[in-house]
């Protein structure tokens, strides 16, 4: 069976495996860079959240799957970025734990949860 056979999925691949590599590399150098740079924890973790949105978008441009907890990581460290530079006085990760709480909660009674029990 030929790549073409099954719908180019091996193509696919290939390119999703290009993609994380690419990622991973430029994370590398960025946090390299950003330390020996000294530019400080907010620009740090934009850095890591504009390289990790990009990595989604490029998935999406070549017509693959866009990874949903990426793309959440990737906002986070951009808020995180925010965060620090902006020297916001509230701290973040209490915020981000009543969001993903609230999240989930709401997920329960509106998601796919409920769609399962209707179901059973």
């Amino acid at each position: 069976m030929t790549e073409e056979d099954n719908g180019g999925s091996g193509r696919k691949v290939g390119i999703a495996k290009t993609l994380e590599s690419l990622g991973w590399a430029l994370f590398f150098i960025w946090v390299g860079m950003a330390l020996l740079l000294d530019v400080g924890w907010g620009v740090g973790l934009l850095g890591v959240g504009v390289i990790t949105l990009l990595g989604q978008a490029a998935r999406k441009y070549f017509g693959l799957q866009l990874e949903g907890f990426w793309a959440l990581v990737g906002l986070f460290f951009i808020m995180g970025g925010v965060w620090e530079l902006f020297e916001i006085a509230v701290p973040l990760l209490p915020l981000l734990l009543i969001g993903a709480g609230v999240a989930v909660f709401i997920g329960t009674f509106c998601g796919k949860h409920l769609a399962r029990r209707s179901n059973s």
